[in-house]
Order: structure tokens, then C-alpha cells, then sequence
């Protein structure tokens, strides 16, 4: 596995993983999924989707910290930047042989390039909405995590989206 790999699925990722709509009945749904994902596979995490800086869903699990609040702040704050996945951005930068505040001079304090933060993209060329965070596990998982449940949202074959089974970043 190669981060150019991860790049494409990642791109890949964001172009199927778009909206039609979205509201705060969906934000329920999709972060009661997320809740459900992480309670299958016995892991804790933090989840926020906000639309247009509104927060429609937030939940922490137990086992979770207030310093995962912070790394959800400071991943929407990359996702709502870019409008990308805040893995990208990371993987980009790694790729690259720079950092974050290197290329923008944006305060890591403010900002996080690891995964997790995922865009809400709307079809039909608005764009970036919103973000779906997660917090709580390593950087792949937390990406994977979201993936997986708006794949299954969409009822895509989660193998489509999947990274190759070698770890990488």
C-alpha cells in the first residue's frame, strides 16, 4: 500500500460518499450508525456532523475524553478548509515531505490533518456543507469508521471503498 493508493480510494471515497440532501433527521441517523458501528466493534470514539456550522448530532462515548471534542474541532475546522477529508490533507503533506503549518502556516492548534473528518459533499455542485467527525481511534480507523457506515448508507459494497488490507500512514 502506497499513500498515492490511499489518495485515490480516499478521492474515490468522497466522490461516491455524496449527498442529495441532508438534514438533522439524516445527521440522526447516519451518527446513530456511527454509535452503532463503534459499540459492534467494542471501541469508543466521538462523533459530530454539522452542517453550515450547526451541529446537528454530537455524541461521546464512555471511554472518551474532552480532548477528543478538541481533535473534532480541529478536524472540522480542516474538512470546512478544504473540503476534503482531513486524511488527505495529512496524507498530502506526508507525501510531500512538508507539514500543515509549513504549507498554509495555519496553528496546529486550530487544525488536525488526521483522519476521521469527512466532508458532506452535495451533488449537483454545491459542494462542501458540512463534515462528519469521528474521534476516538488511530487515524486510519477513525477515516475507515465513516466510510464504512456511509457506505452502507448509500448501499455500496464496502469493499468498494475499502483500503488495500496493507496498513499504511
Amino acid at each position: 500500500m502506497t499513500i498515492e493508493r490511499d489518495l485515490e480510494k480516499i478521492a474515490s471515497q468522497e466522490k461516491r460518499l455524496q449527498f442529495k440532501y441532508f438534514d438533522a433527521d439524516l445527521a440522526w441517523t447516519i451518527g446513530s450508525s456511527l454509535k452503532d458501528a463503534a459499540e459492534k466493534r467494542r471501541v469508543a470514539v466521538a462523533i459530530e456532523i454539522q452542517i453550515n456550522g450547526h451541529t446537528l448530532f454530537f455524541f461521546s462515548m464512555p471511554g472518551t475524553s474532552p480532548d477528543n471534542a478538541d481533535w473534532i474541532r480541529r478536524k472540522r475546522n480542516t474538512v470546512m478548509r478544504f473540503h476534503r477529508s482531513s486524511y488527505v490533507i495529512g496524507l498530502k503533506n506526508q507525501l510531500e515531505g512538508s507539514t500543515f503549518h509549513a504549507k498554509t502556516g495555519a496553528e496546529l492548534r486550530d487544525f488536525a490533518t488526521q483522519g476521521g473528518g469527512f466532508p458532506i459533499i452535495m451533488v449537483g455542485g454545491t459542494g462542501c456543507v458540512g463534515s462528519i467527525i469521528v474521534s476516538g481511534l488511530p487515524q486510519r480507523e477513525d477515516h475507515l469508521l465513516v466510510v464504512s457506515v456511509l457506505a452502507e448508507y448509500f448501499h455500496i459494497p464496502p469493499e468498494e471503498l475499502a483500503f488495500d488490507a496493507a496498513a499504511s500512514a
